[in-house]
């Protein structure tokens, strides 16, 4: 009987991989109140002091979730060019509408932001729903991922959305959100991956389209969801009259450092950019 050969690569001491990690530092949002809700605890003596990253951590893949209209995109633009701003390149992958129009959504979000035109040049737009191998085809995306990496010196992904990759082949999200979370490790990115939840699901669950293994493979997951205010009850909490559209945001998990876990308001402002807002109650930090 055959035995397989053991894989020595795979084997490393936990005291070589902690010499090896990457520093933990923040990459701003680009979201009013966002940043400050990462953390991380740090030990001075016997007490823990806790201190804002502040940020997402960097090199995180990050799963944003939320059903039609919630601000997925909105997020991923804003997160998109803030890093621009920093002067750190960005490979945005558009899978459910046309680059140009996407392009114009950077733009109006540049110019929301006060940002120079100048930011532009630091965002290379890929192109999938126009080109179905993109789509369609793992290893033909990657390659082009790579050649786009070039182009703008990229520090940081986003794909919006994940669902428009694996769509009618829901069975084949996990082994896809895999690769691509392997491919961000490989090349150290920073990514923002936008999901599409069912209608059926519940607003503030972490579950998207293709199952929970979207969330469970990703290190950060944020759900942003929408509520019509449509009792008294509702109208008192929310302190919003009966009719009115409300917004939550709430941080479901962050494996690589600390979190708010409390769901919190949210707004798109008028001029179309996302704001993260109060805790509902104003309840302590969890």
């Amino acid at each position: 009987m055959a035995f397989a050969k053991p894989n020595f690569e795979a084997l490393k001491l936990a005291s070589e991989a902690v010499r090896e990690a990457p520093k933990l530092e923040g990459v701003p949002t680009g979201v009013p109140g966002l940043d400050e809700l990462f953390f991380i605890t740090e030990f001075k003596g016997e007490k823990p002091v806790t201190r804002p990253l502040p940020g997402f951590p960097r090199y995180a893949a990050i799963h944003v979730t939320g059903v039609s209209d919630t601000g997925k995109s909105l997020l991923a633009e804003q997160f998109a060019l803030a890093q621009a701003e920093r002067g750190e390149g960005v490979i945005f992958v558009t899978v459910e509408v046309p680059a140009d129009f996407v392009s114009v959504g950077l733009e109006q979000r540049r110019q929301a932001m006060r940002l120079p035109e100048a930011v532009m040049d630091k965002v290379v737009l890929v192109d999938a729903a126009r080109h179905d191998a993109l789509r369609e085809d793992l290893p033909t995306l990657l390659s082009t991922l790579d050649v786009a990496l070039g182009k703008v010196e990229a520090r940081h992904l986003v794909v919006d959305s994940l669902t428009g990759l694996y769509e009618a082949k829901e069975i084949a999200a996990r082994a896809l959100v895999r690769r691509l979370y392997a491919y961000t490790k490989d090349r150290g990115l920073t990514a923002i991956f936008t999901s599409q939840k069912r209608s059926g699901h519940e607003e503030l669950s972490a579950e998207a389209a293709g199952g929970y293994v979207v969330s469970h493979v990703m290190d950060v997951t944020l759900v942003l969801a929408k509520k019509l205010v449509m009792s008294t009850a509702q109208a008192k909490i929310w302190k919003k009259p009966i009719g009115e559209l409300v917004r939550f945001f709430r941080i479901d998990g962050s494996r690589m450092c600390g979190h708010d876990s409390r769901t919190h308001f949210m707004e798109i402002t008028p001029e179309g950019l996302l704001v993260i807002g109060p805790p509902i109650g104003g309840e302590e930090k969890a």
